[in-house]
């Protein structure tokens, strides 16, 4: 009996033992699976950008970028708090295997996992792309550079294969007429097809029923419309004019009278600095000397304003035939009917230059 009683004693000993260490090892892998849990939700679910005073910041991912320069253009902004959180769920979702390029917004308190997705997936936010005041269309080539991820070339050699738009009746020297001033909403990283097919459709958009009929009312295409308006933008600064330069040149075009526009001249030459148009320049040899050759020039000398182009549209109905700059040096121009008044307000503004010592 008294060796029974020893071993259920040794046995109750050796069992409570035994118990004590499987609570203590649950009690520890709970602790740690509580610490690695915790870890693992903060890398996950915690706040890891900042974007520095500002409610967001544009991340831009090119199509040829890797995993390192993505983390590099992220760290050299320091919009990623704990950088090793970061890089650790990347690898986890595999981010680095599919890198999309894009223009990311990004903003303050994302959490790797918001941030990470919205990468991972693509989910990019459009940008405005503005553009004015182009005189070529390699001008706006740059500016499609400068503003998309497509570089110029692709853009001109896509322009110059694209279909659609040699079947709409452009060609290398209207092409710039296809382009309409505005704000477009677009892909940063858009390619140079699917740009153009953008610019297209706006252009269609753009030329409704309603300019189309004004457009042949005046007895012109929209493309020769672009290109009188082109001129109309480069003779003035002051919308008020245009309708009325407008009317100037439209009466010009029904006497079959020669444009004798300055600013193809200069367009011609290529020098867009000229401030004073003289009689030698009018013997330059160029389809687009208005001067020499009766009608309209080939193509538009800029890519021409709204405003320019609903002048032309809406043009003033006047007999005058020649302007003229004021000799008050306003950019504001006087109006004749006949030559002779002309060529008194052409000597008045003349002297003006002079007396300022404009030559050229």
């Amino acid at each position: 009996m008294k060796n029974i009683k020893t071993y259920n004693t040794e046995h109750f000993y050796k069992t409570k033992k035994i118990k004590r260490i499987v609570f203590g090892i649950l009690a520890v892998s709970i602790v740690l699976a509580v610490i690695v849990f915790t870890r693992m939700y903060k890398a996950i679910m915690y706040p890891n950008t900042t974007t520095t005073n500002q409610d967001a910041v544009s991340l831009y991912i090119f199509s040829d970028d890797d995993f390192d320069i993505v983390k590099e253009r992220l760290y050299s902004d320091s919009i990623i708090v704990n950088k090793k959180s970061f890089e650790w769920l990347a690898k986890k979702l595999d981010y680095p295997e599919y890198i999309k390029s894009g223009h990311y917004v990004i903003t303050n308190g994302m959490n790797n996992n918001q941030l990470l997705n919205k990468l991972r997936s693509g989910s990019q936010t459009p940008i405005d792309f503005t553009f004015n005041n182009i005189r070529t269309i390699e001008q706006f080539a740059k500016e499609v550079d400068e503003q998309l991820e497509m570089d110029s070339t692709s853009f001109l050699e896509a322009l110059n294969n694209n279909a659609e738009v040699k079947q709409m009746g452009f060609d290398k020297d209207n092409i710039a007429s296809l382009f309409i001033p505005n704000t477009y909403e677009l892909y940063w990283n858009i390619d140079a097809d699917e740009f153009i097919d953008k610019m297209a459709k706006e252009y269609k958009k753009f030329w409704n029923e309603e300019r189309m009929g004004k457009s042949e009312k005046i007895g012109l295409s929209p493309i020769d419309v672009s290109i009188l308006a082109s001129i109309v933008d480069k003779e003035t600064n002051k919308t008020s004019e245009m309708p009325r330069i407008a009317g100037v040149y439209l009466n010009r075009l029904k006497k079959n009278w020669l444009l004798q526009a300055d600013p193809t001249l200069v367009f011609a030459i290529g020098d867009f600095e000229i401030k004073r148009v003289l009689d030698i320049h009018k013997e330059i040899e160029s389809p687009y000397n208005t001067y020499k050759y009766i009608g309209l020039p080939p193509g538009p000398i800029c890519i021409p304003s709204i405003a320019s182009i609903e002048a032309v549209l809406n043009a003033e109905n006047h007999k005058f035939f020649y302007f003229c700059a004021k000799d008050d040096l306003s950019g504001y121009h006087v109006f004749a009917k006949n030559m002779r008044e002309h060529n008194i307000n052409a000597e008045k503004y003349r002297k003006a230059l002079n007396k300022k010592k404009i030559w050229k």
